[in-house]
């Protein structure tokens, strides 16, 4: 199955919290209230490099996705 880069998700045992799920690696879900990150990878000292060099790239992609998508909603 395809699935988007970013999915947005809520839920009504947090009212406030707007997630984004990341699909491709690393994958992982940000919760935009606090931005509390969920990793749904499990990484070992070889990802490390990588990890800390993409995690900044990808949390802004999913504030930036989840601006366009409200934006969308504003209109």
């Amino acid at each position: 199955m395809d699935l988007p880069k970013f999915i947005l998700g809520d839920n009504t045992d947090f009212p406030n919290a707007i997630f984004v799920i990341h699909t491709d690696f690393p994958q992982f879900i940000i919760n935009l209230e606090t931005d509390n990150v969920e990793w749904l990878e499990d990484f070992d000292t070889q990802d490390e490099e990588y990890l800390i060099s993409e995690t900044e790239t990808a949390i802004r992609e999913a504030t930036e996705f989840y601006d366009k998508e409200v934006s969308t909603y504003d209109n």
